[in-house]
């Protein structure tokens, strides 16, 4: 199993419950000293065989190298996962060119890479396999306060049901997984622009109590049950049911979408 952005998260917590399944798991982030500790960690606590890799998923010389390493060294992967992802808060109007280009670059060409590199892979070796992306609540619950997020993670969510049709003959299966608040370093960690929204996100994300571990749960159970779109947590089934069923509401709920903060903010 590959899992990126495993240095922390969701992405560290898919790597454990892999390797808690047996899974010889290699454990990639963009800072290697964070996928290392991901990788100790899967051994000393739980006996498993992990290994640590340092890739920039959006840098696309850096995921060619790190895929034929990976194959060279362990094989074709069985499953992939593509985790990594960044955040950008803030008005469309706040978000700068560079905004949207780091948030394309790593939560949509991030996710091409790792599925086009491994799937080639996987169908050449013709033995099956799977592949699992991040996507979010956000890939079909519109929001004023992340339009490029949002956007990057419903091409993610789209992409993966294209590449879900064109794979199946081959025996392999794609899966979105679609998390709504969970409580990782992602708010923490998000670029802010604008209103002051830092505080709120990092408290509401705490409070929420919503742990990575049980997402990785849902990923486990999609790969074995092949599913094709997975949202998590109540936010995330009561966000997908709202946008299939009345798309009209949930725009409508996306303008309240951080009112409060930028009201403040403003005074």
């Amino acid at each position: 199993v590959v899992v990126t952005g495993a240095g922390s998260g969701i992405g560290l917590a898919t790597s454990r419950a892999f390797a808690a399944h047996g899974a010889e798991v290699v454990c990639a982030d963009i800072d290697l000293d964070a996928a290392r500790r991901a990788a100790g960690t899967i051994e000393k606590d739980l006996g498993g065989t992990a290994h640590a890799a340092q890739v920039d998923v959006a840098d696309m010389e850096q995921m060619e190298r790190f895929s034929r390493n990976i194959i060279a060294q362990y094989g074709v992967p069985d499953i992939v996962v593509n985790n990594a992802g960044i955040a950008v808060v803030g008005s469309f109007l706040d978000h700068t060119v560079d905004d949207w280009r780091r948030t394309v670059d790593i939560n949509l060409w991030g996710v091409v890479h790792g599925c086009r590199l491994f799937a080639a892979a996987m169908v050449e070796r013709g033995q099956g396999g799977h592949i699992v992306n991040v996507a979010s609540l956000a890939a079909f619950a519109p929001s004023r306060l992340l339009p490029a997020y949002s956007a990057s993670k419903a091409a993610v969510k789209m992409l993966s049901d294209c590449l879900r049709a064109e794979l199946a003959g081959h025996d392999i299966g794609v899966s979105a997984i679609c998390p709504g608040f969970v409580s990782t370093a992602i708010a923490r960690n998000a670029t802010y622009t604008g209103a002051d929204l830092h505080d709120d996100a990092v408290r509401g994300l705490a409070r929420r109590g919503y742990p990575p571990e049980r997402v990785a749960a849902h990923v486990l159970r999609a790969v074995h049950r092949n599913q094709a779109v997975v949202p998590v947590n109540l936010e995330g089934k009561i966000g997908y049911a709202l946008s299939r069923i009345s798309p009209r509401a949930m725009r409508g709920l996306a303008r309240l979408t951080g009112t409060t903060s930028v009201s403040r903010n403003r005074g």
